[in-house]
């Protein structure tokens, strides 16, 4: 038996249905706000890949098996959708109308350890609108709000919107006198992992004196779920052109995501995010319960990731990381096949009127699968308990519920059984228990 490999998850049947009913539902949230879906190849340039933001340690690079060891590899799996996107916008502007709106569903990789909530292969969600020269700014709304939308449909516990601004933050530095704001948001970026007092230190180091580095944790430390956080921010004295634009932006994405029911939506001033191609709006998100996970879905608006000689296309994009979502959650499906009928089998000779009843029923968009062999009703039954099935078809005309015993004449051309019972359900882990 070869090794299992760490970083690389393979669901179980139970489990691949929790993952198909949430794409599935991802899918319908996108594509109900008009976001046309498009998929892009798994390799890039390794170049372009290694020139957006600090991941150059965590890509694979793909090399032909008969290539000379000592040719460098010129392509590798993308670690992201966005970047590849960029790619996919440039080459085909002249044939996409803008402002385009995608939504994309695909596996990405990065050779990074693996541990709870981060693997070397995962799936992820992305939505992105991209225009030609000039993006509106409601646009960057619109992102937060369906994604707020896709997150409060799915089975998982209470998640919180984290949303700030890097005019905000570089406005703000700049007021301070900060020669490098970059760098100092790469600091402030890591609270969530290094503690406050750390921060400070890295700020000193960087040669801000002790009142600037007090007032950027000051900054750091707004969180509001309204927009309170302007007049909280103004409070502090700072002043610049570039701050009372973020502080106006972010105000309005607030408003226009907070009446969502069932997401949490804040103004959050310590989120920066870590890669550069990011100006402005920026999304972190983090469920209620399981906040070391960090945040699950993120993204931001994005001016100049993808340009040629005669256009640039801004863009704004939020990306949902649903292997790091899923696994650690252990959400399982009710049953381990689709099947919501066993057509039982009188006899190997009559086969053919199991298989009759269950096309009618398929006919009818019942999933129903017939039963392997011709045993004793008894096992049949049982073949239905282990997976799940709810319901066993007696030929010619009798179907039983089999969790409560209840026994009733039926047609298949007309029975249909209860919609909660039509597809499997997700349970919890502690349903599961």
């Amino acid at each position: 038996m070869s090794k299992k490999l760490s970083g690389f998850p393979e669901f179980l049947p139970r489990e691949r249905i929790v993952e198909q009913q949430v794409l599935d539902h991802l899918r319908r949230t996108f594509e109900l706000h008009g976001f046309a879906n498009v998929e892009t190849r798994a390799v890039e340039p390794l170049d372009v890949l290694l020139r957006k933001g600090e991941i150059d340690k965590e890509v694979y690079a793909v090399k032909r098996l008969a290539a000379d060891p000592a040719e460098p590899a010129e392509l590798a799996l993308h670690y992201d959708l966005t970047v590849p996107f960029a790619r996919y916008v440039l080459e085909n502007a002249g044939k996409l109308e803008f402002p385009f709106r995608r939504w994309q569903i695909q596996k990405v990789w990065r050779g990074e350890r693996p541990q709870q909530g981060r693997f070397r292969e995962f799936t992820q969600a992305d939505i992105d609108i991209v225009a030609r020269d000039v993006l509106p700014f409601h646009f960057d709304v619109e992102v937060a709000r369906v994604m707020a939308e896709a997150l409060a449909g799915l089975p998982i516990p209470r998640a919180t919107l984290q949303i700030s601004n890097r005019k905000i933050l570089e406005g703000f530095y700049l007021g301070l006198g900060v020669a490098d704001p970059t760098a100092v948001m790469q600091v402030v970026d890591k609270l969530d992992k290094v503690p406050a007092e750390r921060i400070r230190e890295l700020l000193l180091e960087q040669g801000l004196d002790a009142p600037q580095a007090e007032r950027i944790l000051a900054l750091a430390e707004i969180v509001t779920t309204d927009t309170s956080f302007v007049q909280r921010v103004e409070a502090l004295g700072v002043e610049h052109e570039l701050l009372a634009e973020g502080l106006a932006e972010l105000a309005q994405v607030v408003k226009g995501a907070s009446d969502v029911d069932g997401v949490t939506v804040t103004a959050d001033l310590r989120i920066a995010r870590g890669l550069d191609y990011y100006t402005g709006t920026v999304f972190e998100t983090r469920l209620e319960g399981w906040e070391h996970l960090g945040s699950i879905c993120s993204g931001g608006r994005y001016d100049e990731l993808a340009k040629d000689r005669r256009s640039t296309y801004p863009g704004v994009g939020i990306s949902l990381g649903v292997s790091r979502l899923l696994v650690p959650l252990a959400l399982a499906a009710s049953r381990s096949v689709p099947s919501a009928v066993l057509v039982a089998v009188d006899a190997e000779e009559s086969r053919s009127i199991s298989d009759t009843i269950a096309g009618a029923l398929r006919y009818r968009d019942i999933p129903t699968e017939v039963a392997p062999a011709a045993a004793k009703f008894g096992k049949q039954i049982q073949y239905a308990e282990k997976r799940g099935i709810p319901y066993v078809w007696f030929p010619p005309s009798s179907v039983k519920d089999i969790r409560s015993g209840e026994q009733v004449d039926a047609d298949p051309t007309t029975w249909t059984p209860p919609l909660e019972d039509l597809t499997p359900t997700i349970l919890t882990k502690e349903q599961l228990s």
